[in-house]
């Protein structure tokens, strides 16, 4: 096992009726910033019901935070919250509002241009306090320090990480997910299902209390995941996707191993030139990564068809099975795993694989041996 320093101080707040809690947990006659996205929170009871929690808190609302969010609204938020001069930032929604709201925080105080957090790996010196209120489990970002934002003008979408974002708490209320359409549950799938995979398909070092967390998890969502579609409103079912997509991506699982995140990186790109759900590009390139990266992650792959599959066999048939299942349980969810599946040719790999280079992708996955030729391969297997 690899040396690690594990750190989350994030509170979680689980279950049932858990928004009524927010009257404790925002601090006492803090001014609370407000985000949310598209609106679905007024038609699902979210909103009244967060307002009704925050009665007794003075309450500015910012809306509108996109999918994907863009750093041309957030710094609107910004502005916003500079002005009204907030103390605390509340988040209601999935991980695209959550991420925002976690540049929000950061940027609040950020002198200078604040895109230099994303594009120039700015240190965040000092955030504003944040909690989360999950409406969408998939990405984890309720328990973590990590967001990403796309700029609209330049087609860029980039990460940045900082201890300062950690929410204070999350509410993770199961019935919230009871109404989202079947495309954002099973992206939100693929999205837990592949972050397990990029912290546990690497190589070993021994670290098997942290394998089997992560064949836990892997287990969970294949078990779990379509009863999500099949009945909305299975609370146990909705409850164990929320909790496994929580704890794919919390730290916990990453403690003392090495890390890929090449797909991620990869369907970044994809995902800021040609507008494909975060989903939909983690199920194209994740299978094409781990075929064309089978040698360096073959022991992984060999454990992971006969532990999470069960598997039997030859190392050979067993790693081809292995990635076969990925892909076809992503498509068993309604996702489709070619790029031509969106109407996005070999043509377009040029500009995806430029677009790495001017982002410093030239050394992805966990040995740094994904170049910018390998992303091409990887994507030609992706078309």
């Amino acid at each position: 096992m690899q040396n690690f320093t594990f750190y989350n101080p994030t509170k979680i707040l689980f279950g049932q009726g858990q928004i009524a809690a927010l009257s404790a947990e925002v601090p006492a006659g803090a001014k609370v910033l407000l985000t949310y996205g598209g609106g679905s929170i007024h038609r699902n009871g979210v909103y009244t019901e967060v307002k009704a929690a925050l009665s007794g808190h003075a309450v500015v609302e910012f809306g509108g935070i996109e999918a994907n969010p863009q750093f041309e609204t957030l710094m609107r938020a910004v502005d916003l919250a500079r002005k009204e001069q907030v103390d605390f930032i509340l988040a209601v929604g999935g991980g695209s509002v959550i991420d925002g709201s976690k540049f929000i925080a950061a940027a609040f105080y950020h002198e200078g241009d604040a895109w230099a957090i994303l594009a120039e790996h700015a240190a965040v010196q000092r955030a504003l306090p944040l909690g989360t209120v999950l409406t969408l489990p998939a990405t984890g970002s309720e328990m973590n320090a990590f967001a990403v934002v796309t700029r609209a003008s330049t087609r860029e979408k980039l990460p940045f990480s900082s201890p300062l974002i950690y929410p204070r708490f999350s509410v993770l209320d199961p019935t919230k997910t009871f109404t989202l359409p079947p495309r954002q549950i099973a992206n939100g799938v693929v999205d837990a299902f592949t972050h397990t995979v990029e912290q546990y398909l690497t190589y070993p070092v021994n670290a098997p209390l942290q394998d089997r967390f992560a064949e836990g998890i892997l287990q969970t969502l294949i078990e779990e995941g379509p009863k999500t579609l099949r009945e909305p409103q299975d609370y146990d079912a909705r409850a164990n996707m929320m909790w496994c997509a929580t704890m794919a991506l919390n730290g916990l699982i990453a403690a003392g191993v090495p890390q890929d995140w090449a797909t991620h990186m990869i369907g970044h790109e994809i995902t800021a030139l040609h507008g494909l759900d975060h989903g939909q590009t983690l199920a194209v390139v994740l299978p094409a990564t781990l075929q064309r990266q089978r040698d360096a992650k073959r022991d992984k792959l060999i454990q992971y068809g006969r532990r999470v599959w069960g598997l039997s066999g030859d190392d050979e048939h067993i790693i081809d099975e292995a990635i076969g299942r990925t892909r076809a349980f992503f498509e068993s969810l309604g996702v489709k795993t070619h790029l031509r599946d969106y109407g996005i040719g070999s043509d377009a790999i040029p500009a995806l694989v430029e677009q790495l280079e001017k982002h410093g992708m030239v050394k992805l996955g966990e040995r740094g041996d994904i170049t910018p030729q390998r992303s091409r391969e990887i994507l030609e297997l992706c078309a």
